[in-house]
């Protein structure tokens, strides 16, 4: 009895074994490998956790008179080290930012963008106990602890794909001139005093040559192994008439989907020559054909002259839709590319 009720149970525990061996033919989960057959676990569907950390973007603007430039640099004011100080204390951690164009020394902005990442447990601590949401409290709090002379004005979550730096689709800056005693205000910080009267007719006849992609190393401080081609979409001289914020002044609107250092400052140094009178209409383009920074050229170029930064002021900078962000980014990033040592031009 014994015996047979032992075999019973053998005979049970393989039937309750094979009720669970499945046909490999009727299971798409099973793969078979030579005679032996492999069922592979598909895995569960679950959401996908919040990412750890929020993007979040700034918008700002400041007045460059008294500031070493956007960039931090070791014992120097900077808006960088301002805006990353207050960050910091706020959020009490080190917090870092990237930003869409790096002003130097004396350069003003009105629609600068940059942004950062925080951890999301310590952006839910901004608020405090107001309920206001994070974003906003971290602009009431970045108003009380940042200098006069920077202000946040829009803080906002963005996708984790914005860029500010490679994702933005061109860059508007402003450069406001008076050239005439009478016309100067000495509390316009952001003007540029010029001594001598401007035909801005011919300065806006010799700018045409400049539109559209070109190699603008006669205009710029180039980065080594950096390209110094760009697109320059608008330069645009005008008088703006009675009633304008700019009356009385001459203002040259730049827009290109990137510059390189000095470049903007470059180009009205070289057409401020023309709208003296002391240079030919033609030689602005002389000089960008010339793809040198030197002194003089052999066809008696010569180097544009660097403007002052106290005329000059980031006034935008324009970005694609959520779902383009990405693909621009990354674009920009393959133009922006440093170059083979051997395909850079150097001027002696």
């Amino acid at each position: 009895m014994l015996a047979a009720s032992g075999a019973d149970d053998e005979d049970l525990h393989a039937g309750q074994r094979n009720q669970h061996r499945a046909d490999p033919d009727q299971v798409p989960a099973l793969r078979r490998i030579g005679a032996a057959v492999t069922i592979e676990r598909m895995p569960a569907e679950i959401p996908d956790p919040a990412p750890a950390t929020a993007r979040l973007r700034l918008d700002l603007s400041y007045d460059g008179t008294d500031f070493h430039g956007w960039a931090a640099q070791p014992g120097q004011r900077t808006v960088q080290g301002e805006l990353e100080a207050a960050l910091s204390r706020i959020a009490r951690v080190p917090a870092r930012v990237t930003v869409a164009g790096r002003t130097d020394a004396g350069v003003h902005a009105r629609g600068q963008v940059c942004h950062l990442d925080l951890p999301r447990d310590v952006l839910a601590t901004i608020p405090g106990r107001s309920d206001r949401s994070p974003a906003e409290a971290l602009v009431t709090r970045l108003a009380g602890v940042l200098p006069d002379d920077v202000v946040v004005h829009v803080a906002r979550e963005v996708t984790s794909e914005f860029d500010a730096r490679f994702g933005a689709l061109w860059r508007r800056y402003r450069y406001r001139i008076s050239d005439g005693p009478a016309a100067h205000d000495p509390l316009r910080r952001d003007v540029l005093r010029h001594r001598r009267p401007l035909d801005v007719q011919a300065m806006a006849r010799a700018s045409e040559p400049l539109l559209g992609e070109h190699d603008f190393l006669s205009y710029c401080r180039p980065r080594e192994g950096a390209t110094t081609v760009r697109e320059l979409r608008e330069l645009r001289w005008e008088r703006p008439g009675e009633g304008r914020a700019d009356e009385g002044l001459i203002v040259a609107t730049v827009v290109a989907d990137a510059f390189c250092h000095h470049m903007v400052r470059s180009l009205v140094g070289a057409l401020l020559g023309v709208g003296e009178g002391r240079r030919p209409e033609s030689w602005p383009a002389e000089v960008l054909a010339a793809r040198t920074r030197e002194s003089s050229t052999r066809d008696g170029a010569g180097a544009a002259p660097l403007c002052p930064p106290q005329g000059l002021t980031l006034d935008h900078v324009a970005y694609p839709p959520d779902e383009e962000l990405a693909a621009w980014a990354a674009r920009t990033r393959t133009l922006r590319a440093p170059l083979p040592v051997e395909d850079v031009a150097v001027a002696e």
